[in-house]
């Protein structure tokens, strides 16, 4: 089959990736990674795909539909998020009209587990839910040999006016997963690998899945409730290695491989046993991944950084225990603050995320948050605003206490494609929660105190390009808070 798989156009830099998605203050560009994941599987079932990547490109509905037409696909998959899924849903009707009833469009990403019906009355033929690179691989055997669709797990569609949710997919095995071609060959045919950017890695940089899922209970995150699962399943250390070789060997303009799992450092024994493979293998590309507060200790970072670790990711979310607790984070303040100072001791770079709005938020605990940060000294800081997406815990906690000022994702980015507040509590409202979000990241990062931050990564190994990515990064931001 002809497979046209989309990232379609919406904001410029839009990443629907993005765990909170909007267009990157710091000019952050996620690749469009599950639907490129999909895309290697349907290539390796021997199907002709083409991947595009339309807020990349900057191309528009247009610029889309005269590219759809060159190609004559069999199928079309449009790739979707909580914040787009309305712009998603229009651009599908509009390939729909072009090729009336002829090509099917399929609907993937994570509101399709919350939304279907939605999907399906606006025109969609099938909705793949939850995690779909295996749903769509049978889909698109089924329809190639004109068979029924009717049992395939995962989906849902109208039958005779009547829709249909078939069961849920069971979710992915590490063995599935190892059998995944590598994400980085599909950037390489499809992609420009320049096109992407994340303000705490070496660019140009990849972004891989070394596991799925995340068995941890925090009420906000989205994927894990919305796509991935809480069932934790990892590929092979063997595997990964092999992929960051191919890497090396084949992308030689990439300077680091970011490990996007929720949380790659789960296990203290597989880290390090991807630490004792990457030095027996000869590896040299430097790498960051996602780490949770209370899963290191401090020899592993050390060993993390005898092997060309750099960043370690983390979301401590808030300086206030009450806070954390409402969250089930599953770990105090305290323990973030040593982790910080481990993290700094074993020689690492820290990229710190917080989120301001979270349940029990007021004035008082966001200036905790500001002390805690001041006193942490991140590299890298992220704030971002709450957003209690639909399917997630706090979504269900903030609509039964009537903190949300709608209930429709898509009012969650203002015109320019950057979080605005919906919730508002009484002690603090959605401006002022915007508003703290700003000051917090221009009171940071516009101020002599950040100095001696900015050397301590330009002053490192790689030099040069640690001061390109800052000086890109500052650029993205000066024009963000231009624009507020």
């Amino acid at each position: 089959m002809r497979i046209y798989m989309l990232n379609p156009p919406y904001f410029a830099h839009f990443g629907r990736e993005m765990r909170w998605q909007d267009t990157g203050r710091g000019g952050t560009l996620y690749y469009p990674i599950w639907i490129s994941y999909a895309t290697g599987l349907l290539e390796n079932n021997g199907h002709r795909v083409r991947l595009v990547d339309a807020p990349a490109w900057d191309w528009s509905i247009e610029k889309v539909i005269e590219d759809l037409r060159k190609f004559s696909p069999d199928m079309v998959v449009v790739g979707t998020s909580f914040t787009s899924v309305n712009n998603d849903l229009d651009v599908s009707k509009k390939i729909k009209t072009e090729f009336d009833a002829d090509v099917p469009v399929i609907m993937a990403g994570p509101p399709t587990s919350k939304f279907p019906e939605k999907m399906l009355d606006g025109g969609i033929d099938i909705v793949a839910r939850y995690e779909y690179d295996f749903t769509l691989a049978e889909l698109a055997e089924r329809m190639e040999k004109g068979e029924s669709i009717e049992d395939i797990s995962g989906i849902s569609f109208k039958q005779n006016g009547t829709v249909i949710h078939n069961p849920n997919r069971p979710w992915s095995t590490s063995g599935e997963l190892d059998g995944l071609p590598f994400v980085s060959e599909v950037y390489k045919r499809h992609l420009n690998i320049r096109d992407y950017f994340l303000n705490y890695s070496l660019y140009p940089m990849v972004q891989i899945f070394t596991g799925r899922g995340c068995p941890y209970k925090c009420t906000f995150c989205s994927w894990p409730q919305s796509l991935m699962g809480k069932k934790y399943r990892v590929r092979s250390v063997e595997d990964l290695l092999d992929e960051l070789e191919w890497i090396e060997g084949n992308l030689p303009e990439v300077k680091e491989v970011f490990l996007e799992d929720d949380t790659f450092t789960i296990s203290k024994n597989r880290v390090l046993e991807f630490c004792k493979g990457y030095v027996e293998r000869g590896l040299d590309i430097s790498w960051s991944c996602n780490a949770r507060a209370d899963t290191l200790d401090p020899e592993t970072m050390k060993e993390m950084r005898r092997t060309n670790c750099r960043f370690l990711i983390t979301g401590f979310e808030s300086a206030d225990d009450e806070i954390l607790k409402n969250i089930k984070k599953g770990f105090t303040v305290e323990l973030a603050r040593e982790f910080a100072k481990n993290v700094k001791s074993a020689g690492l770079l820290l990229h710190a995320d917080f989120i301001i709005g979270l349940p029990g938020e007021t004035k008082a605990t966001i200036e905790k948050t500001k002390k805690f940060i001041r006193g942490i000294k991140p590299e890298q800081l992220q704030v971002s605003v709450c957003s209690p997406f639909p399917g997630t815990e706090l979504y269900e906690w903030c609509k039964e206490n009537g903190y949300l000022l709608t209930d429709d994702p898509n009012e969650y980015l203002d015109e320019q494609g950057h979080q605005k507040a919906i919730i508002s509590y009484p002690g603090l409202t959605n401006e002022e929660i915007v508003k703290e979000v700003d000051k917090i990241l221009k009171g940071y990062y516009v101020s002599l105190n950040y100095v001696p931050l900015a050397m301590r990564q330009v002053l490192r190994r790689h030099g040069f390009d640690e001061a390109r990515r800052l000086l890109y990064s500052v650029k993205m931001f000066i024009r963000y808070v231009s624009n507020r």
